[in-house]
C-alpha cells in the first residue's frame, strides 16, 4: 500500500528584505516553509552569519575567543576585514557600544563616519546595533542613516519609545530596521504594525526577538520564535512575516559556563570546546525556530553553523 507522507499547506510568505548595496548585496527571508522544510515549500535564501564587530576593545571576553580578535581590538576596519577574509562572515555586525554616555559617548557624526568605513572596507552587508539609553540610541542612528545613505543598511533597534525617528530616518535614506521585541508574539506584531502604519514599507523590517543563549531560558525563546514563524506562514499573518534577527553572540559568551576556566571546573572539560558548543548549540536553536540572521563570534562556531547550514538546505 503506498503511503503519502503529510504536509503542511502554507498560505503565507516572509518578506524578503535586501541588505546591501551592489557587490555587497545579499538577501534574506522569502520562505514559503518552515527553518529547512525545503520538501514542502521553497526556502530561496539560506540564513545569514554574521560576525560582531566592536567600535572599542572589549573587556570581559574570554581568552578562548579574544585571543582570535586581539590583533585587531584597536582597529574596527581591519576586525571586519579579518572576520570576512579569514573567517567567511556573510555579514558584519558592528557594535556601537562606545555611543553609551557611560562608555566614551561618541557622537553621532563619528558614530555615522565610522559606520561608513567599515561598510566600504568589506563587500558584505552591514548590521548596525546601538547601546545606552534609547534617546541617545535614535539620535546616532538618524545620522548613521543619514551619512549612509542608499546603501541597505541594517540598523538596530527600535521600540514602541523611539521607532518613530529611526524608521523615519530609514525611510529617508533607504535603510532597514530592527524591531526589538521582549520574546512576546503581540509586543511583536503592535511593533510592526506602528512601523507600517508610519509608512515603513514590510520588507525593510527584521524582528529581533531579544534571544538568549543555552541554558537561560531558550527553550521560551525558541516557543515565542516558533510561534511566529507558524503565525507568518500557516495563518498568513502580515505582522509577523517579517525576517528574525538574533544578536545571540553577546548572549552566549557572558554565561559561566563560558567564562569560567578549565581550571576552576574540571568537570566542565575544556573550556574553549565548551564554548564553541554553547555558541553552536545556541544559534542552532535560533535557526531551527526560525531566525534568519544570526550574530556569532567564534571562529570555529561560525564554520561548525555554516557547514550545517549547507547539510540542511
Amino acid at each position: 500500500m503506498s503511503f503519502q507522507a503529510p504536509k503542511n499547506e502554507y498560505t503565507g510568505q516572509i518578506a524578503k528584505v535586501t541588505l546591501g548595496r551592489d557587490g555587497s548585496q545579499l538577501a534574506v527571508g522569502g520562505d514559503k516553509a518552515l527553518p529547512f522544510y525545503t520538501f514542502e515549500g521553497e526556502i530561496p535564501y539560506r540564513p545569514v552569519v554574521a560576525m560582531e564587530v566592536y567600535d572599542s576593545k572589549p573587556g570581559n571576553w574570554p581568552q578562548t575567543v579574544s585571543g582570535y580578535f586581539s590583533d585587531v581590538w584597536d582597529d574596527p576596519v581591519k576586525w571586519a576585514q579579518k572576520c570576512v577574509g579569514q573567517y567567511s562572515a556573510d555579514a558584519i555586525c558592528l557594535q556601537l557600544k562606545s555611543i553609551n554616555p557611560d562608555a566614551g559617548d561618541m557622537g553621532p557624526q563619528d558614530a555615522g563616519e565610522l559606520v561608513k568605513k567599515v561598510r566600504e572596507s568589506v563587500e558584505v552587508p552591514v548590521i548596525v546595533y546601538g547601546d545606552g539609553p534609547l534617546e541617545k540610541i535614535a539620535e546616532v542612528m538618524k545620522k548613521v542613516a543619514e551619512i549612509n545613505q542608499n546603501t541597505n543598511l541594517l540598523i538596530g533597534w527600535v521600540e514602541e519609545d523611539n521607532y518613530k525617528t529611526i524608521a523615519a530616518a530609514c525611510m529617508g535614506y533607504d535603510n532597514n530596521v530592527i524591531s526589538l521585541n521582549p520574546l512576546d508574539v503581540n509586543i511583536a506584531k503592535q511593533l510592526n504594525i506602528l512601523l507600517t502604519q508610519l509608512g515603513l514599507s514590510s520588507d525593510r523590517i527584521v524582528m529581533d526577538p531579544s534571544t538568549t543563549a543555552l541554558g537561560y531560558g531558550i527553550e521560551y525563546c525558541y516557543s515565542s520564535m516558533e510561534r511566529l514563524k507558524i503565525a507568518a506562514l500557516l495563518q498568513d499573518d502580515k505582522m509577523t512575516q517579517m525576517p528574525m534577527i538574533c544578536n545571540i553572540a553577546p548572549e552566549v559568551w557572558k554565561v559561566k559556563e563560558v567564562k569560567e576556566s578549565q581550571e576552576d571546573y574540571p568537570q566542565w572539560g575544556d573550556q574553549e570546546e565548551r564554548g564553541i558548543n554553547w555558541e553552536t548549540i545556541s544559534v542552532m536553536c535560533t535557526l531551527l525556530s526560525g531566525a534568519n540572521i544570526v550574530v556569532m563570534r567564534h571562529p570555529r562556531a561560525v564554520e561548525i553553523i555554516k557547514e550545517t547550514i549547507e547539510k540542511l538546505l
